[in-house]
């Protein structure tokens, strides 16, 4: 399967171009993980950069992404300017890189790109790795226009209920959904008062859209069937949701750039702000 069958190709490289172009002087590979120790620590791809998906990329005091500034003093330390190509990998099958790619581009971000497959695929090709901790020379990096229009809030879902315009996809396992778990296991602090979903919301779990053998993303065609019959079209506008906000940057990733949907949001508040808000209605089958 090649790259270029999906909507935007230009946003996703592949484990040869990364072999080939991660020397390159305008070129600056992040790994952005949940869990830096077992794996940045352990071996990474030569010359990458480590952004920590908690430390890095939120807000290190409220709940919030981080800001303008935080993002231009975390790109200068790492060597990033205007003119870099920035290419994000990571574990978990990419959930934290596709969250930082999200997150970035709310920002204003210009050359981003994702590496299909992530961590695990260049570890199954038996690609090189290194423990060495690059250091490149500060930069000043300057974003672009910001693009509020990819993130909504809780007054945004309430709205949208009300009006019943929008379509929203709960991209959480099926127990999280039902509201028979308030949380996964592995992470057993990250849950809220009440468990089930935001009325109406479709549910679309974010690794059915992974080949499970290598990570990598599957097919246009196979993700299509998981939304389109579910009524996720790309003339409606869409709103992903998790628990936290990082497997629905997932999601948006995938109805943003691999199928070209134009109006795609996501809610980083997530479920573990809704099911813990005074008067937000829960749904349960």
């Amino acid at each position: 399967m090649s790259i270029s069958e999906y909507a935007h190709p230009e946003v996703l490289v592949d484990t040869k171009y990364v072999l080939d172009h991660h020397k390159d002087a305008n070129v600056r590979i992040a790994e952005v993980d949940y869990d830096a120790a077992a794996n940045y620590n352990t071996g990474h791809i030569p010359g990458a950069v480590l952004f920590d998906w908690k430390k890095d990329i939120n807000d290190p005091i409220r709940r919030d992404v981080l800001s303008k500034q935080q993002l231009e003093t975390l790109f200068n330390n790492a060597g990033i300017n205007n003119n870099t190509e920035i290419i994000l990998y990571g574990d978990f099958n990419n959930w934290f890189a596709a969250f930082a790619f999200w997150v970035f581009k709310y920002h204003g971000v210009q050359k981003l790109k994702l590496l299909n497959g992530g961590r695990k695929k260049w570890l199954l090709e038996d690609k090189p790795l290194t423990k060495d901790i690059p250091k490149y020379q500060k930069t000043v990096y300057e974003p672009g226009p910001a693009a509020p229009s990819l993130r909504v809030f809780k007054d945004y879902i309430l709205e949208s209920l009300r009006l019943g315009d929008k379509v929203l996809v709960d991209v959480r396992g099926p127990k999280e959904f039902s509201g028979e778990i308030l949380a996964p296991p592995e992470y057993p602090t990250e849950h809220a008062q009440r468990g089930g979903h935001i009325p109406g919301a479709r549910n679309v779990p974010w690794a059915q859209t992974i080949n499970d053998a290598d990570g990598t993303f599957k097919s246009r065609k196979d993700i299509e069937a998981l939304y389109v019959p579910k009524g996720v079209t790309s003339d409606r506008e869409v709103i992903t949701y998790c628990r936290i906000g990082e497997r629905s940057s997932h999601t948006w990733f995938v109805l943003k750039y691999l199928l070209g949907y134009s109006n795609v949001k996501n809610y980083d508040g997530s479920w573990t702000e809704w099911g813990n808000s005074i008067g937000a209605p829960v749904e349960r089958p």
